[in-house]
């Protein structure tokens, strides 16, 4: 078993584009500039947030923090990222999602200029992806492309599970691994909450994607031997072992599943900070008009 670390490679990323920018400032070239839109004063949003600036002065980038209280109108915040698609310095910006209730995720979604849209959300960008042209591709499937193809893990005709069908991973993930090249030419199965033997399709599995957003979920006995598990879960659960009071666990069994795989991901240390390195990719992007 070997550890897929996302915590060292996020480092690498970040540390290839530190020294991008460094040249682009030398020649006298624009610094990216990454922008955020925050609604309220939820906890996991603040410290992904707080994570995205510090991660942005580490690489040389401008970046701006737009702050909203909860209880903001849908036609302010529409206003606002009309104002940011507009403004020139401003190379990408994101809306901190989830939203509040009374706002149309949908709605801010699709206001948001696809050139600027460094999430990759915008129904411009996830088409693209979807056909192969280049697009702004969503920082979470990206950064578990980008571990693949940096630890060399074999895609061609291998047989990969992803549990979870969200827009911003199930989904994509089963497309990019199922498109022509590298990291690709898989063949995918979308399972979720429906679905039917899911233990069998997971057993037949050389890849597995767990991406369903419910702790240690994905079992010793649903995992072959040497088989490749990616753990993209996240979910804060009570512990009296910390100081906090609680950790975060994965959505695999990772002491149970762990000496079974060829490669695995912890978490954290996994995926995670290959999120943020995706994002700031994104922004390079932007900022070159490499995309559009």
């Amino acid at each position: 078993m070997q550890i897929i670390d996302g915590k060292a490679t996020a480092q690498t990323v970040k540390d290839e584009i530190a020294a991008e920018v460094s040249q682009i400032k030398k020649n006298g070239g624009k610094v990216p500039h990454l922008a955020a839109i925050l609604v309220g004063h939820d906890g996991g949003s603040e410290t992904y947030v707080a994570a995205k600036i510090k991660a942005c002065e580490y690489v040389g980038y401008k970046s701006s923090l737009v702050r909203f209280d909860e209880d903001v109108s849908e036609e302010a915040l529409l206003a606002k990222v009309e104002e940011l698609n507009r403004d020139e310095d401003i190379d990408g910006f994101i809306v901190q999602l989830p939203l509040p209730k009374h706002i149309s995720e949908e709605k801010v979604t699709d206001a948001v200029d696809y050139r600027k849209d460094v999430d990759g959300f915008h129904p411009q960008n996830v088409g693209r992806m979807s056909i192969g042209s280049p697009a702004f591709v969503s920082a979470t499937p990206q950064g578990i492309m980008e571990l693949i193809k940096r630890y060399e893990i074999e895609t061609s005709g291998k047989h990969v599970v992803v549990i979870g069908r969200s827009n911003i991973v199930g989904r994509p993930m089963s497309i990019l691994l199922s498109q022509k090249g590298y990291p690709g030419d898989a063949t995918v199965t979308v399972c979720h909450s429906r679905t039917a033997n899911l233990k069998a399709l997971c057993l037949s599995a050389d890849i597995i994607i767990a991406a369903i957003g419910s702790p240690e979920f994905v079992k010793e006995d649903m995992v072959k031997e040497g088989a490749v598990v990616i753990d993209v879960g996240t979910t804060r659960v009570k512990s009296d072992k910390t100081k906090s009071g609680w950790k975060l666990k994965g959505d695999v069994a990772f002491d149970e599943v762990a000496s079974k795989c060829s490669w695995i991901t912890p978490v954290p240390g996994g995926v995670g900070p290959m999120t943020i390195a995706s994002l700031l990719q994104n922004t390079l992007k932007a900022a070159k008009k490499e995309i559009y």
